[in-house]
């Protein structure tokens, strides 16, 4: 939640936010708060408004194991979703899927009902790695390799940035590979291979920034992010505030 909302669910006014802010009496784990905007979560971070503990709102955070067939949105009125995978008394309208996986590709996806969060997580700036099995139904090459080093361009020159491919396997007939891309444009994985002359045949995300998929989540199911895992998210608080 931005720091500002946080404080005015406390009562405190516009004014005494901007003067607690200058004077450095706002502390996000004993640091000075950088801006009003700053992204807060009081259950992994310590605020301290004048000396006094805020104890605001804590948020929501799963790893869901995306299975196909389901589309990454909280309605459908044909298909099902990946809220419809939750029971109901997690499903909420302020819970969401950290980006969008189409509906037959699988694999790890983040929710959470931290709108900031996964804006930041999403936004170019932050330039958060995303990791996909694939395979496709030709032969991957080392020159397949350098092309993705290079930056593949789709054929309405759409320009992308370095990516990492690593082959697994390669025939004429199908090939495995894991591809690391640092941005989300529409389809981008499937376009990418197929501006190399392959068709993606198989997709599974299975890392997104420092968090990767349990292989003991089956497809389908959930679970709330460990200790570990929300640690990650406390640093990238701190980082992106």
């Amino acid at each position: 939640m931005r720091l500002d909302n946080l404080l005015a669910q406390e009562k405190v006014s516009r004014k005494a936010m901007k003067q607690a802010l200058l004077k450095g009496d706002i502390l996000v784990d004993g640091c000075p708060a950088r801006s009003l905007a700053q992204n807060i979560d009081t259950g992994l971070q310590e605020l301290l408004f004048q000396e006094q503990i805020i104890q605001g709102y804590e948020h929501t955070y799963l790893m869901l194991h995306k299975p196909a067939g389901v589309v990454t949105a909280n309605k459908d009125k044909e298909l099902p979703t990946v809220m419809d995978l939750l029971p109901p008394d997690i499903q909420s309208d302020k819970l969401y899927a950290v980006g969008r996986l189409d509906r037959d590709t699988t694999g790890l996806l983040l929710l959470t009902d931290n709108g900031p969060l996964g804006f930041q997580l999403l936004h170019p700036q932050y330039h958060v790695d995303k990791t996909y099995r694939v395979e496709v139904n030709g032969l991957l090459t080392p020159d397949h390799i350098q092309a993705f080093q290079k930056g593949i361009v789709f054929l309405d020159g759409t320009i992308c940035k370095p990516a990492r491919l690593e082959i697994l396997s390669a025939s004429p007939s199908l090939s495995q590979a894991s591809i690391t891309i640092s941005e989300g444009k529409f389809h981008q994985v499937k376009k990418m291979f197929l501006s190399v002359g392959v068709k993606v045949t198989s997709l599974k995300r299975t890392h997104f920034g420092p968090w990767s998929l349990d292989e003991n989540l089956q497809a389908g199911d959930y679970r709330p992010l460990n200790s570990e895992e929300l640690a990650s998210i406390r640093d990238f608080l701190r980082k992106s505030g």
